[in-house]
């Protein structure tokens, strides 16, 4: 009798699919050519691209539409749900769960703009009157 199967978690990306991803979020749906355009400065062959893409769909990290001549990629989750799945596991080893430690680490460790420092305030003022309620 077979048992029901855990639906599986998304894979993690490696770095090099990361820096596809990050092409396909800032542009959208896109084709191995305009992926390849993107990474010109870095140098990356068309082929390495081309092969890169057949891994992350095999993997799961993204989605290819065949019905065009010239197949179009998507990732399947977003820039903000993958960088949740980065985090988490990054808070899970380095910082036994903690996101205090991961975030006093991170501002700590790097300069952070007048910015960014309104955004965590106000960030941290929603989570205050949220708990408060």
């Amino acid at each position: 009798m077979a048992g029901k199967r855990k639906p599986q978690a998304t894979p993690r990306p490696t770095d090099a699919e990361l820096t596809i991803l990050r092409v396909l979020w800032e542009r959208g749906p896109s084709t191995v050519r305009d992926v390849h355009a993107a990474l010109s400065a870095q140098d990356v062959g068309y082929t390495t691209v081309l092969k890169q893409l057949q891994i992350m769909t095999d993997k799961g990290l993204v989605d290819r539409d065949e019905t065009e001549r010239a197949h179009v990629y998507t990732p399947r989750a977003s820039e903000e749900r993958t960088q949740r799945q980065l985090l988490g596991h990054l808070m899970d080893r380095a910082f036994g769960g903690s996101s205090a430690k991961l975030v006093l680490q991170a501002l700590a460790g790097r300069r952070s703009t007048a910015q960014q420092r309104r955004d965590i305030r106000a960030l941290l003022d929603r989570l205050e009157q949220e708990d408060s309620q």
